[in-house]
């Protein structure tokens, strides 16, 4: 029985992989797809022991989580933002051959204008680039029905199936209708006739790319089920995919005259070239409205069977978000407004760390310690997370930020090309991520670094979910052949500045890799008492006479 229930866009992607039957969920934090997963991971925990969540150190590893369930017959799915994405790369595109078992799909939500990311990167090339299907919902109620339907489109193909989310929608709030929940029943694991298919030596690979190309056709012909072609009676037309399509629907309620536009609804890829060329024989102009590469422009305008216009050509912003507004101006109705409505002059409010945040007690630290050595002055590479805060004023911290796990490579290069000092900061859920490598390369190049580990124990900037490397950090480290004599556990308070200040200088002036770790739980995360129940178990087991030790460094 179909039931009503008010969710974000990205919850109602969790919801339906939920009532699709799905045995587990993956993912790794990141906005704005966090609340996908951490949905369906109170749905699965309320549920009982026959599915699972669980977080994972990355996106790649998240992703191979999904796939390894996907391999034994059950259906899986797995969250990630669009920069995240990248690090899954290597698996989402080698799936693509291997196929799936068990109906596989990828929450991927994008950041057109950037609200906190690095860049405003489109995951329908991603999906393009693998050859993969794409969904792309523009209502909270489609975010929930296209899932449904890539799970069964995942299996029907035997493909992982994207669905694509933005910002707007992801934490956009709607009711929408629900189906009933399907128990996690699997197919039955790879049989043995496709074992070989899993196997991507390069015999096979050859052999399964074949095959994906070959499934082209049925995958058009599956996102053809979803777009739309809605004739007018004018010469001008609409393309619009995504929250193109939703705004420009809200716009005909105001302006019904746009009616009479002939409309191209896109809501799936790849796109079928019949209707392509179908729309544009009823126009001599198009104007596309997407999120937020122009991919759908590019496409139509090789066609060369009308004027197309967009963002290549300035109809559209070429950088950031779509809006209401900017879908009026490109359209011309915008004019009026513009000179009526009343301007509106509000300052800016930028992010600040949290009062009492420990990460300012331990980035005053280092640069006391920097102007005790004499280089006040020294570039420090930093990292993603609620730290990167430290780049503004009045701390100006960090002067370099590029990616996860970046600022370890970045203060090797550094050091290798003779900077002295060379300075990394890290989080601790990004040091998990993908900062063991780098670290591991540190150690090996021989280059004199300073990694400073900034470990609050949760994954702070994206609502405190329980780090990876939780109270593990300095195993890490040791196990990465950094010297036991160069690795200090600090606690970033003010009380503790003086010897903080001296810790700091003494792994500033050692040569090879020295690693600070600062440690205080966020202090959000404290007040909810997120790992309340986890140092409890700590407690007892420190206590425990018959336990095994803690390891020590």
């Amino acid at each position: 029985m179909n039931q009503s229930t008010l969710a974000l866009g990205v919850e109602a992607v969790g919801c339906a992989a939920f009532d699709a039957g799905i045995k587990g969920a993956f993912g790794y934090p990141g906005t704005p797809s966090t609340e996908g997963f951490e949905h369906v991971e109170a749905m699965i925990h309320a549920a009982g022991p026959d599915r699972v969540a669980q977080w994972a150190s990355n996106e790649k590893v998240a992703f191979d989580l999904a796939l390894g369930m996907s391999y034994t017959g059950h259906r899986a799915l797995v969250t990630m933002k669009h920069v995240g994405l990248n690090v899954a790369m290597d698996a989402y595109a080698n799936a693509a051959l291997t196929g799936v078992q068990g109906g596989l799909v990828v929450l991927v939500a994008d950041d057109p204008g950037m609200h906190s990311s690095q860049n405003e990167q489109d995951s329908r090339k991603l999906a393009e680039f693998a050859w993969l299907p794409c969904l792309e919902p523009s209502t909270v109620q489609e975010a929930y029905d296209f899932t449904l339907r890539a799970f069964a489109l995942s299996e029907a193909l035997q493909v992982p199936v994207m669905v694509r989310l933005v910002t707007r929608l992801a934490h956009c709030r709607a009711p929408f209708q629900r189906q009933a929940t399907l128990p996690p029943i699997g197919v039955g694991q790879v049989p043995g006739n496709r074992v070989q298919d899993w196997v991507l030596i390069p015999s096979n690979a050859r052999r399964r790319y074949v095959d994906l190309l070959a499934k082209q056709p049925r995958m058009r012909e599956a996102a053809a089920e979803l777009n739309r072609l809605v004739p007018g009676t004018a010469r001008r037309g609409v393309a619009a995919a995504g929250l193109g399509r939703a705004y420009f629907t809200q716009l005909i309620l105001e302006y019904p005259e746009l009616a009479a536009l002939p409309r191209l609804d896109v809501a799936a890829y790849p796109l079928d070239p019949a209707t392509e060329e179908a729309f544009l024989a009823q126009v001599d102009e198009v104007l596309v409205f997407e999120e937020d590469y122009p991919l759908l422009e590019e496409r139509l305008g090789l066609r060369g069977r009308a004027r197309v216009r967009g963002r290549l050509d300035g109809a559209v912003p070429r950088t950031g978000e779509l809006s209401p507004r900017v879908l009026k101006d490109a359209l011309g109705l915008g004019a009026l407004e513009h000179r009526t409505a009343p301007a509106l002059d509000l300052p800016v409010r930028a992010p600040r760390f949290c009062e009492g945040c420990g990460h300012v007690d331990a980035y005053e630290a280092v640069q006391e310690a920097l102007r005790a050595i004499g280089s006040p002055e020294a570039r420090v590479f930093g990292d993603i997370g609620c730290y990167t805060l430290a780049a503004q004023e009045p701390l100006s911290a960090i002067h370099g930020v590029v990616e996860m796990g970046a600022s370890i490579s970045l203060a090797v290069g550094a050091a290798l090309a003779g900077q002295k000092p060379a300075v990394a900061v890290i989080g601790d859920s990004t040091f998990a991520h993908s900062g063991l490598p780098a670290l591991l390369t540190a150690v090996e190049s021989g280059a004199d670094v300073t990694v400073v580990i900034l470990d609050n124990r949760v994954v702070g900037m994206t609502g405190q979910q329980p780090s990876q490397a939780l109270d593990q950090v300095e195993r890490l480290v040791l196990g990465l052949g950094v010297p036991a004599s160069q690795v200090q556990v600090l606690t970033p308070l003010p009380s503790k500045h003086a010897e903080n200040v001296a810790a700091t200088e003494a792994a500033l002036r050692a040569r090879g890799t020295s690693v600070l770790v600062f440690r205080r739980e966020c202090i959000q995360s404290l007040r909810r008492g997120v790992l309340k129940e986890h140092d409890r178990e700590l407690r007892e087991r420190q206590a425990c006479p018959t336990c095994v030790p803690e390891v020590q460094p």
